[in-house]
């Protein structure tokens, strides 16, 4: 069974369907949104020099 085929049966399964539904929900909260930014910020700088 192919990788796409096998994210397609979890897609359409129960868990998968409530996976998905927290997933949304986590998404949609402004805390998780804020903790995304932070760690995104912190990997987008890594590597850069600081100006001085």
């Amino acid at each position: 069974m192919g990788f796409m085929n096998q994210i397609t049966k979890l897609a359409k399964s129960p868990q998968g369907k409530k996976a998905l539904e927290e997933a949304q929900r986590l998404a949609k909260d402004p805390k998780t949104k804020e903790q995304l930014e932070g760690v995104r910020d912190k990997f987008a700088s890594k590597g850069k020099k600081p100006k001085p």
